[in-house]
């Protein structure tokens, strides 16, 4: 079990610094191809469109045939994704493509490894496994920009073919580890006559609330990235500044993933839950009057362990409220409800800017997130029905 642990880990972080190279690579060479700033626009959403479309029946997918095979899948299209920026990349075109493929093979392994955990561990081990999960995946966002440096250079504009070429042998072993990864055995009850379906998933006790607690926590996230190097430049904030600042966020959030297991174990997880996306509305309340730089890293460290926790929370409430053989629709829900927060809430918060400026949208964001933690409220463990991880 520990083998499958570290095998299912190990891919997290590849699978995230691959995509993290591969992303931001792809737009340097929009750059370099004289892209106009539209272009990135329709470059940047052709990564989260499809997935948006294929999220729910990639979940379906697991739920009948198995988390290895759609992992697989994933780790193919992100080696073909690699490909494609190298053979493809010189075309506007061929750049949108290779994201799309990308995009796609991102969301097919990070569906299958969500209801691997899901469907491998028992229900009391669900705080600390999501807790681990999402470590690992903020650990490979970290490491993929720091190798575009390693491949491309420290140049402004870096070569863009190097880390095309890096990222891809990267991914290759992608396949071979997912290859020994052990299915749980779920998808043999999906394909079952009793299997259920997404109208029952829907129904189950506080699984849309999950769902929007989980939204607009990674919909705050995704506008901390944005807002505080504009509330930096606003309130005169050196660039460098604002750079610890979100250092601090991430450092916090990694932290309070680590940690997880212990917390709820100590409090309990729906109080944890309602506490720590408290802390993060109260945080960001906080940045809006004027601070010194140490209050604001104080705040800002406080925000993070609050966002932290949320993702691999609402999870674990997911995982418990789904049946068996439903757990890789609930995690695909969760990703659909994920991707359309990261697309309205942001353009909601941007039209907001242009009155309030960056101080009240991260105002706003702190009342959406106190409207989180009292729908979070209402939010109960369901009683075991299935031994999982068995």
């Amino acid at each position: 079990m520990r083998t499958q642990a570290g095998l299912l880990l190990a891919h997290t972080v590849v699978v995230q610094a691959v995509t993290f190279m591969l992303r931001p690579a792809s737009a340097y060479r929009a750059l370099e191809l004289d892209v106009p700033p539209a272009w990135l626009g329709v470059l940047g959403a052709s990564f989260a469109v499809v997935p948006l479309v294929l999220a729910v029946p990639a979940g379906h997918a697991v739920d009948r045939f198995g988390e290895r095979r759609i992992v697989l899948v994933g780790s193919g299209l992100l080696t073909t994704a690699g490909l494609g920026f190298v053979l493809l990349a010189d075309t506007v075109a061929g750049l949108v493509l290779a994201s799309m493929v990308l995009g796609t093979g991102h969301l097919c392994a990070v569906v299958g490894q969500q209801a691997l955990v899901a469907n491998r561990t028992p229900a009391d081990r669900y705080d600390a496994a999501f807790g681990y999960y999402t470590f690992a995946a903020s650990l490979g966002q970290a490491v993929g920009p720091g190798l575009i440096v390693v491949f491309g250079g420290g140049r402004p504009i870096p070569d863009t073919g190097a880390i095309f070429l890096g990222a891809t042998a990267l991914a290759g072993p992608l396949l071979v580890t997912a290859g020994f990864l052990r299915p749980s055995g779920h998808h043999r009850r999906a394909a079952g006559p009793g299997a259920g379906g997404m109208p029952d998933l829907l129904r189950q006790p506080g699984l849309v609330r999950a769902l929007t607690v989980s939204c607009v926590v990674l919909a705050a996230v995704d506008i901390t990235l944005v807002y505080l190097p504009a509330l930096g430049a606003e309130r005169g904030i050196a660039a460098g500044s604002i750079g610890v600042l979100l250092g601090l966020r991430a450092v916090a959030s990694m932290a309070s993933r680590l940690l997880l297991g212990r917390l709820v174990a100590a409090v309990g997880r729906r109080r944890l839950l309602i506490g720590t996306v408290a802390l993060a509305a109260g945080g960001l309340a906080l940045l809006l009057p004027p601070l010194p730089f140490w209050a604001l890293a104080v705040v800002v460290t406080v925000s993070g362990l609050g966002l932290g926790a949320g993702q691999p929370l609402t999870m674990s409430f997911l995982a418990e409220s789904a049946p068996p053989g439903l757990r890789g629709r609930a995690m695909s829900l969760r990703l659909t409800g994920n991707r359309l927060g990261q697309v309205l809430i942001p353009s909601v918060a941007g039209a907001l800017a242009a009155g309030a400026g960056a101080a009240g949208v991260l105002a706003c964001t702190a009342a959406g997130l106190a409207g989180a933690a009292v729908a979070a409220t209402g939010l109960h463990r369901p009683p075991p029905t299935d031994p999982v991880g068995g």
